[in-house]
């Protein structure tokens, strides 16, 4: 079989938050860990403005490995380069979990559950989110915390600080309701065009 016949099915669950948020996607086999981390931000809903590493082992293996973004701070543990790493080579059993966190700051921890191989639909477009709940926090909102907070104070319109709230959402998601999800809405990046977007930089 073909890799280019073969999609992976993942669940990705933000942690510590309930009711759960959630998407279900597929990609194509052939996807580098960039590549997933790409589908992952653009299916939950994440700008991509932070670092993000991916922690599991290698099938047999017993080292926890990261793989993401290497950065000299960051040396010390065999931290891979996430476009160097293949999914393929890692998720090979269905029941497979690896740890997502996204955003160093808030900590934004994923569960990243591999659900299985399936065989690419004619006229499908991948990646492809299938289903989920709810929207994904709002970028730097100061993590779970900071997350809860800014549910109590949107539940009270007479909240001091309801109106600076809405204000500083409006800038980054026009109307925010927390609840809402939309997998019709969702569109999905080239990864290869955001590396050299995040990467490249202007030319001197």
């Amino acid at each position: 079989m073909k890799k280019s016949h073969i999609v992976y099915q993942f669940k990705i669950t933000l942690d510590d938050v309930n009711p759960s948020i959630w998407r279900r996607i597929q990609v194509p086999s052939k996807y580098s860990f960039w590549d997933l981390h790409v589908a992952i931000q653009d299916s939950m809903g994440w700008y991509d403005c932070h670092l993000h590493t991916f922690r599991l082992k290698r099938p047999r293996g017993r080292k926890i490995l990261e793989i993401g973004i290497p950065l000299d701070e960051l040396d010390g543990g065999e931290f891979l380069s996430g476009w160097d790493e293949f999914i393929a080579d890692y998720f090979v059993e269905p029941g497979k979990i690896a740890e997502y966190e996204y955003d160093f700051g808030d900590s934004w921890h994923h569960k990243v559950l591999f659900e299985g191989i399936l065989l690419r639909e004619k006229n499908m477009r991948y990646p492809v989110c299938l289903a989920g709940e709810r929207a994904c926090p709002p970028e730097d909102c100061g993590g779970i915390w900071g997350y809860e907070n800014l549910l109590e104070i949107l539940q009270n319109p007479q909240h001091e600080e309801y109106e600076s709230m809405i204000e500083w959402l409006s800038d980054w998601y026009g109307k925010y309701d927390p609840e809402e999800f939309d997998k019709e809405k969702l569109t999905f990046d080239n990864p290869k065009k955001r590396w050299d977007r995040i990467f490249s930089g202007p030319a001197d």
